[in-house]
């Protein structure tokens, strides 16, 4: 390596290493390399989903830090979702600074979208994991880090309340890691609130990019956090309510262990024909148990990426549970018979 690019690597290492002795800095860094470290991640390479926003640059920054430390390769990628005509030039110049100012390479994933007229933030956040699935499996990573934090976990919580989600998706975002197609989602800040990842961040990089639409009542997140925020002001205690939704996480593990109990004794998969056989006991349990242990091996037979949403399940479910007859359906890539008293489930040709 040539002087220039020794005495740039330097600099490089010696501001990172210097922002980490401050106190508040060094407390979050311990948190996270603690979380990072549980997971004896194998191919010494991650992927970080960088939105530019304070909370996912605090992110990045400490996984730079991390990978300074540890030898680790950083992946950082910018989604550039196109749903704004400013977006392109926006995703540009947060790679620029970044690039020029920190020494961080990122790379730029986007899609041509068609026109988006509703549900455009749920499109974005659908676009946005398929994106970093696909770059992940390219570049044999498993490991994508998120800029998550405490107050998602209200926001999500109420969102999925309005929406009609039952117990599992109104607790399914409280888990710093979950697996999605193989490949670990980390999120390690959910037990830290914005406001600390926003105090970081103005005291490392020192910037971060406005997204326009947290002002947009037009979305339903933007009305959730000025709801919160007045909730907040008539007394919403956000430690109360994380010991809620650390309660209801508990009794969903309660469900889950019902459901893998269900599944091991009430069901026999054979990998040769790739179909699974339900017995008349997997169906004597209480519906919630049902639906989960159904979708679950629903999943494990279909090649599809999307699973069925659980309205679709029930009435599926519900047409086994009152036909005495034979009865032949299909639903996510999978054909559904019930002959007898059992259920065969095996991939459509």
């Amino acid at each position: 390596m040539k002087r220039k690019s020794l005495s740039a690597a330097k600099k490089t290492l010696n501001f990172y290493l210097t922002k980490l002795k401050d106190p508040q800095i060094q407390k979050l860094y311990k948190l996270f390399s603690k979380n990072l470290a549980s997971l004896n991640i194998s191919n010494k390479k991650i992927m970080i989903g960088v939105s530019g926003g304070a909370d996912s640059l605090s992110v990045l920054f400490f996984s730079k830090c991390y990978a300074l430390k540890q030898k680790i390769k950083l992946y950082p990628v910018i989604i550039d979702h196109k749903l704004r005509k400013e977006s392109t030039n926006e995703a540009k110049d947060l790679k620029h600074k970044l690039k020029k100012n920190f020494k961080i390479e990122c790379k730029i994933l986007s899609k041509k979208n068609s026109k988006i007229d509703k549900n455009i933030q749920s499109y974005a956040r659908d676009l946005r994991y398929d994106l970093f699935i696909k770059e992940c499996a390219k570049n044999n990573i498993s490991n994508l880090l998120l800029g998550h934090h405490k107050d998602d976990l209200i926001e999500n919580f109420f969102i999925r309340f309005l929406r009609g989600s039952g117990l599992k998706g109104l607790v399914s975002f409280d888990k710093n890691v979950s697996n999605l197609n193989g490949i670990n989602i980390i999120r390690p800040f959910l037990s830290i609130p914005k406001k600390e990842l926003d105090i970081i961040n103005r005291k490392t990089f020192g910037f971060f990019v406005e997204d326009p639409t947290n002002n947009n009542d037009k979305f339903l997140r933007t009305r959730i956090r000025k709801l919160i925020k007045n909730l907040n002001k008539d007394g919403l205690n956000f430690n109360k309510f994380y010991l809620t939704l650390k309660n209801l996480s508990k009794s969903d593990q309660v469900i889950e262990y019902f459901v893998e109990k269900n599944v091991l004794e009430n069901s026999k998969y054979f990998d040769k024909d790739k179909k699974i056989i339900l017995s008349q006991s997997f169906f004597n349990n209480p519906e919630e148990i049902i639906l989960r242990s159904f979708t679950q091996v629903l999943q494990k037979i279909s090649k599809k990426k999307n699973y069925p949403r659980g309205k679709k399940v029930v009435g599926l479910l519900d047409s086994l549970k009152f036909s005495d007859k034979k009865v032949k359906l299909t639903l996510s890539g999978c054909i559904i018979e019930k002959i007898s008293d059992s259920v065969i489930i095996y991939q459509e040709k």
